[in-house]
């Protein structure tokens, strides 16, 4: 389709001919013809700047509410011709334009904020060329649908992490001190510099000290049925909170949420496991 850039150039050829047609003067219809032998040869290459494109869905990582999925292409050109300013858009909020060079793989990210947990589906993004002049706008709807997993935004609530007692086997807060993490509170003057919580004060949420507990305990239970909220969306944030600073802190923890048990463990792959569970509860 012509843009309109592409409709001022009809409008152009259009006066030309009618200027040659009135004052008979062979040069303007020589320009008038060049001119229109050129728009119509644009549309070529504007179509063949697409032909050929292998596009399909990369892995997308996953994000927490209120934050920014990636929405991750993969655009390959097999052929010996480089492309040039190939547009992703991805309903007309977010948009990409990049060049790909002969006989080479791109990858492109269309950014867009994520508000509610889950499973978020980008589907159908289009991909539009307007080389080489501007003139007219080829583009093709993809039928791709590139999926990311959403976590429950953190909760910013300062609230201690739940211990469980070796020797009563329940769980149990305990007095403070200086050996395992028992949670965070908010910085108060005087508080040591090397137990703040700076992952917390470098991502905005706050300036938190750590806070340790004197009985040694060798795992936790994070348990929505002790989540203390308002609805489910809150006391889902608690448990992410939860999740985040037990592995922050390194400590082992389980975790029980819906029929859901997750034996105690630690690590990123544990982690991630919970958060999954989180984000599609």
């Amino acid at each position: 389709m012509p843009t309109t850039r592409g409709l001022g150039f009809m409008l152009l050829i259009t006066l030309l001919l009618l200027i040659a047609f009135v004052y008979n003067n062979n040069l303007v219809y020589l320009l008038c013809f060049l001119l229109a032998s050129l728009f119509f040869i644009t549309i070529l290459h504007t179509v063949n700047s697409l032909q050929g494109l292998q596009i399909s869905k990369g892995q997308s990582t996953d994000v927490f509410a209120g934050e920014y999925a990636e929405n991750v292409l993969l655009a390959d050109n097999p052929s010996s011709t480089e492309r040039y300013s190939i547009e992703f858009d991805l309903n007309k909020e977010t948009m990409q334009t990049i060049d790909i060079k002969a006989q080479h793989n791109s990858r492109v990210s269309l950014p867009r904020r994520v508000y509610k947990r889950g499973c978020f589906v980008m589907s159908q993004p289009v991909i539009a060329s307007y080389y080489p002049f501007g003139l007219f706008r080829a583009w093709h709807r993809l039928n791709l649908e590139v999926k990311t997993l959403v976590y429950p935004r953190p909760s910013h609530q300062d609230c201690p992490l739940p211990e469980k007692n070796n020797e009563q086997n329940m769980q149990g807060n305990s007095q403070k001190g200086q050996d395992d993490f028992y949670g965070l509170q908010s910085y108060q003057p005087g508080d040591g510099i090397r137990h703040i919580h700076w992952r917390a004060y470098a991502k905005g949420q706050g300036l938190f000290t750590r806070q340790y507990s004197g009985v040694q305990s060798s795992e936790i239970w994070l348990d929505y049925a002790q989540v203390i909220g308002s609805d489910q969306e809150e006391r889902l944030s608690q448990m992410c909170r939860w999740v985040l600073d037990a592995d922050n802190a390194g400590l082992a923890y389980g975790f029980r949420l819906a029929g859901l048990i997750i034996e105690p463990n630690q690590g990123d792959k544990h982690s991630k496991q919970c958060l999954e569970a989180l984000a599609l509860a």
